[in-house]
């Protein structure tokens, strides 16, 4: 078959050479301008240098591991820093010899382009170290040549999978984005390794219920923006408040939290730890003295509370919290779901640990159940030895949507506090609005709080704000609870749905989202009137939210 090129696409010849259109040429492809015997040489001197690297360790005496032997011992010698010649040493370049011509690619500018070099720094020599120590001993070698002699039952489960060295593990590392370890089980290679692994001396996961290296990525990303010393992702926010809960409270323990919270929350603390023989008191967001006075009387085991709370908004005084907790021996853990580490980060306030419903602002995208610990160290690994008791592990798909989420965080938080402000500012000036709750807006009864976690550098108070509509002048009465409803259903950008955080805006009627089956006299206590309604900000432009916002209230 002759060689041509017809419409950019290269075909073989009669002679096995290969015809070239710069068009068509892409990676993978035999290199453009060269052809035939030129490109087997390459092609032969390249997969000697790749199989070199890969199969280094698989022979015994690795003699035949020439260039990752170099690539370690030049790094070695050199202090960790690998060493290169000066250009001036070098032989002249293709373009010194005058032979660039019109045709010429860039490889013509490389300067000995087919050999393999050592690494070209520290990381590059990490990764030359991680891809040789997967197959230690040349396992990989003897169980290839026993797949080949195998049955195709034997073939389907192992072929493919089982050699994990080489350019599958190179590919794994240089990936962009943490992979999906879609794996319940981790193995090892030798019976050694298992031994390390329970002395604490082999860094590496056993069983997906105790760990995940997706999970771990994510879970050291939020470290980092904690500023944390370790943190613990699990299946939901519930399951980390409950588990939070029950590994750090001891049998006939003591509790303090605050009247505004999730109503799960209170419902666990108030239903089933005293069952543990555990006691609760509650206090008020704001009631420092309080505090004071239950710790000093007769103490405390831990101290939590949400901030900006669940659905009033309201802003915990944390330094002056964490230092009463830390003066009387009383963990401090503070929910800060509403805010995230982008507003504001309380461990750098006192706070000994941290939790979040990582469904909302974490992942960011209302496509995620995760839940979420950070802190410390000491006090999280009680809470992960507990977790892998109960099994609220979140799965390292979901964990990777929640690394990709923590990425836009500032991003999205941003825009949602800049337009949960902004509504805020326009509701508490309309006359159809009896009452905003945001901390930004005077009157709020933690303004003053709220001031001074903005002047001591916090950011803002998430994209949350809740607000009552007047209605008839009766918060309680059927003619508020219709007014809301005709309200919310007046909207067209937000959805109608709980939960927040997402980069779509929601909207509730509060009465009906969360407490339709709770009794009036229970509504009342928490301040749940007929006309409360929550708004969750999402990243939508602020005129058009505020535009349609309005309309909506025409509707009332």
């Amino acid at each position: 078959m002759a060689g041509f090129v017809a419409n950019g696409v290269w075909s073989f010849n009669g002679g096995g050479e290969v015809g070239w259109s710069m068009k068509s040429w892409t990676r993978g492809m035999p290199p453009p301008r060269v052809c035939g015997r030129a490109w087997d040489a390459v092609r032969t001197s390249r997969c000697r240098a790749a199989e070199e690297v890969m199969m280094a360790v698989e022979k015994a005496g690795a003699a035949a591991s020439a260039s990752a032997a170099a690539a370690a011992s030049i790094v070695e010698s050199s202090g960790g820093t690998t060493k290169s010649s000066s250009p001036a040493t070098e032989s002249a370049t293709v373009a010194e010899n005058g032979d660039i011509g019109p045709d010429s690619t860039v490889r013509a500018y490389v300067r000995s382009p087919d050999e393999t070099l050592a690494p070209m720094n520290d990381e590059s020599a990490e990764m030359a170290h991680n891809v040789r120590r997967v197959d230690v001993g040349g396992v990989s070698s003897d169980r290839r040549a026993l797949l080949r002699h195998a049955s195709s039952s034997t073939r389907a489960v192992h072929g493919g999978e089982r050699a994990k060295g080489g350019k599958k593990a190179r590919a794994v590392l240089d990936a962009i984005t943490t992979p999906v370890v879609q794996s319940a089980t981790f193995t090892f290679r030798n019976s050694r390794e298992c031994i390390e692994y329970n002395e604490g001396n082999y860094a590496s996961f056993e069983y997906g219920r105790y760990g995940n290296p997706t999970s771990r990525a994510a879970e050291e990303k939020l470290m980092l923006l904690e500023g944390a010393e370790d943190a613990l992702v699990s299946a939901s926010g519930m399951n980390s408040v409950t588990t939070m809960l029950l590994a750090l409270l001891p049998a006939n323990g003591h509790v303090v939290v605050t009247t505004d919270c999730y109503r799960r929350t209170r419902q666990f603390v108030q239903t089933l730890l005293p069952k543990m023989g555990i006691t609760c008191t509650v206090l008020d967001p704001s009631d420092v003295d309080g505090l004071k006075k239950v710790l000093a009387s007769r103490g405390a085991d831990l101290y939590f509370s949400e901030s900006p709370t669940n659905p009033m908004v309201r802003v915990v005084d944390v330094p002056a919290v964490a230092a009463l907790c830390n003066k009387y021996n009383t963990i401090c853990c503070i929910d800060t779901t509403f805010a995230t580490a982008y507003n504001y980060r309380p461990i750098e306030h006192g706070a000994d640990l941290v939790l979040h419903s990582g469904t909302k602002y974490l992942a960011g995208h209302n496509d995620v159940i995760c839940g979420a610990l950070a802190g410390n160290a000491n006090l999280i690994a009680k809470v992960r030895a507990l977790h892998g008791v109960l099994g609220g592990v979140i799965d390292p798909h979901s964990a990777y949507l929640l690394l990709r989420g923590m990425k836009t965080l500032p991003l999205r938080l941003s825009a949602q506090n800049r337009n949960a402000e902004t509504l805020a500012k326009f509701l508490s000036a309309h006359p159809k609005i009896s009452r905003v709750h945001y901390p930004t807006v005077p009157g709020h009864p933690d303004y003053d709080v709220a001031k001074g976690q903005l002047d001591a550098g916090a950011r803002g108070f998430g994209g949350v704000l809740s607000f009552e509509l007047k209605g008839d002048g009766d918060a309680w009465s059927t003619a508020t609870f219709e007014a809301a409803n005709r309200f919310v259903d007046a909207l067209r950008i937000p959805y109608i749905g709980p939960s927040l955080g997402g980069v779509e805006s929601l909207v509730e009627q509060v009465c009906i989202m969360g407490y339709y089956d709770q009794p009036l006299e229970t509504r009342q206590r928490l301040g749940i009137t007929n006309g409360f309604i929550r708004f969750a900000c999402g990243v939508e432009d602020t005129d058009d939210v505020i535009a349609d916002v309005t309309a909506a209230l025409e509707a009332v």
